[in-house]
């Protein structure tokens, strides 16, 4: 499997830049360059950016969820980076389908150009539209769906139904003189969906006889042998779960899972219950479904939240936000007690019907103990039946390849070893290893003449979002956050004489999630005073030069005595 020249074998941590790869040398006349800015190492921040005759093209532009190691960070973008000199050359930006790590960061990207075309389907446009629109921002859209073709600048765009955990996804097949590359997005092959909207398996085929040079594929579930289970096995689970409840039923789900909320409508239905919908983005995207006529809703089967509440517990199921155990989503402040109208207790079955998220675990598997302590009975995809993935595995990843018989691999849409499974495969269906290529986000492959070859890299960090700042945080604040959340902080303030550089006031120490007993310091003070002294001894008065030994002071007395390591904020006055 090909990783380039030079490069090693092993996988970086997210944002680190590769210098073992130098920056990639003009793209030779005719060919069309591909640069993973996300997607790459990590399940989100998915964007992909294409290249060809001067002109780009962009192919989704999500975020990535932050994980335990990213303290206070809201979301994480791509970098933009590498394009936004460049933003006059972008053709368009083409949605593969509506989930967050695929639309997120579109917003943040039409902040610098607010009229960069957004091509995607009727669903995924209006789930982006009704995000833009909270910031006042009116998109250039097409509208497009499957079996449509568009020529977009340079681009031969043709689009392909494809089956995923939400209604509209499409795959792309892009056309250029350099070669053809089909896209697949996000995709599985479920046979028998909810809305009888299948993979367009003989599309792909199509392309298959056609030629297809390079082939860029979800690989998600790439570790996983056999095909999906179809989704309409979820709906007799659901009814079991229904007609066992014998007081209020709470559904948590994606809120862009059309497919599961029309299960969850039609067993309340079945049962006679009222469905509330709760959190901002469930009632906001389902909104948007139903007049698409993507959801359909029985008679006056939803009502308000403030109306369920004043229904019995046995005819009430609210649907809610928080399966991935956001601290602030609708579930995760009814399991914490913070929700105003909602408090989760005994006699409540609570139903997760989704799938972890890589790196979502620990939040999720919380929240279930949460609950589960406040007396519901917690109900997940390891105890039952209710949910099923949105992605291929290995069994139907193999049979895209057989189908399609690509020329290159290229592995999108993964942790590092999900993408290494996924290359596996190509090598399995017959692929040259060496026509397997593992990239990491950054890295720039030239398609020439229908070869495809790692060529460079260019830099792409995470760019952090913490409120309303973008990019302000890095990895060494991160890493002070983190250590101030493992160790928490001590701060030393002494007074010394300008000219001498000898104490005159303090030592003082205080501390905050360090110890509660006031007087943990004491046997430090002296310790500072004495290593000031010495330092006056030796002529030194810099008063950056004296923060420098009280740290250091400090930091040699905490590790002695308790063996840990707190941020240590040194202050040194001058009188």
């Amino acid at each position: 499997m090909s990783r380039g020249p030079g490069r090693s074998d092993t996988a970086g941590s997210g944002g680190l830049e590769h210098v073992e790869l130098a920056p990639p040398p003009p793209l030779p006349a005719g060919g069309m360059r591909v640069t993973p800015l996300g997607g790459l190492g990590a399940i989100g921040r998915n964007m992909t950016v294409f290249e060809h005759r001067g002109r780009l093209l962009v192919v989704d532009c999500g975020v990535l969820f932050p994980d335990m190691e990213q303290p206070g960070v809201d979301l994480i973008l791509p970098d933009f980076a590498p394009i936004l000199d460049r933003l006059g050359d972008i053709d368009a930006i083409v949605l593969t389908h509506g989930h967050e790590d695929h639309i997120g960061a579109v917003p943040y990207l039409l902040a610098h150009k607010p009229d960069i075309p957004l091509v995607g389907s009727q669903f995924t446009l209006a789930l982006v539209e009704a995000k833009l629109a909270e910031r006042r921002i009116e998109p250039y859209t097409l509208t497009v769906r499957e079996g449509q073709q568009e020529r977009i600048g340079p681009f031969g765009c043709e689009f392909f139904a494809v089956n995923h955990s939400i209604p509209d996804a499409l795959a792309v097949a892009i056309r250029t003189d350099a070669g053809l590359v089909l896209h697949t997005g996000d995709f599985k092959m479920d046979q028998l969906p909810l809305d009888r909207r299948i993979t367009d398996l003989a599309g792909f085929a199509r392309l298959g006889l056609e030629g297809v040079d390079l082939l860029l594929s979800d690989s998600t579930n790439a570790e996983f042998p056999g095909f999906v289970t179809s989704e309409r096995e979820i709906g007799p689970v659901l009814d079991s779960i229904f007609a066992k409840a014998e007081g209020r039923i709470i559904v948590a789900s994606f809120a862009s899972h059309v497919h599961r909320v029309q299960q969850v409508l039609d067993s309340a239905h079945e049962h006679g219950r009222k469905v509330a919908l709760v959190g901002r983005s469930m009632v906001r995207n389902m909104g948007i479904a139903r007049d698409l006529d993507l959801l359909r809703i029985p008679g006056d089967l939803v009502v308000s939240l403030d109306a369920v509440t004043d229904l019995p517990p046995d005819q009430i199921v609210l649907m809610s936000t928080g399966s991935q155990g956001e601290p602030m989503s609708a579930l995760g402040r009814m399991a914490t007690g913070d929700h105003r109208h909602i408090t989760v207790g005994t006699g409540d079955t609570v139903v997760l019907a989704s799938s972890l998220v890589p790196g979502n675990e620990t939040a999720v598997y919380r929240v279930i103990n949460q609950l589960a302590r406040g007396g519901a009975t917690v109900i997940h995809k390891d105890v039952a039946r209710v949910h099923v993935s949105g992605h291929a595995p290995a069994g139907e990843l193999l049979y895209l390849l057989n189908a399609v018989r690509p020329r290159h691999l290229l592995p999108v849409h993964g942790e590092w070893r999900h993408l290494r499974a996924h290359a596996q495969l190509g090598v399995e269906s017959g692929l040259d290893p060496e026509r397997v290529m593992l990239c990491e986000d950054g890295d720039v492959v030239d398609l020439v003449n229908g070869r495809a070859r790692l060529v460079g890299h260019v830099k792409s960090r995470y760019v952090y979002v913490d409120g309303l700042a973008v990019g302000d945080v890095g990895e060494s604040l991160l890493t002070e956050r983190r250590m101030l959340g493992d160790g928490g902080f001590i701060a030393a303030t002494v007074v010394v004489d300008s000219v001498t550089g000898k104490v005159v006031g303090g030592p003082t120490v205080s501390a905050k999630g360090f110890s509660e007993d006031p007087k943990v310091f004491d046997p430090v003070l002296q310790l500072i005073t004495d290593a000031l002294d010495r330092a006056a001894d030796e002529g030194i008065a810099d008063p950056h030069q004296l923060q420098q030994v009280v740290r250091r002071t400090v930091g040699r007395w905490v590790n002695e005595a308790y063996r840990r390591r707190p941020m240590i904020i040194p202050t040194v006055v001058e009188v």
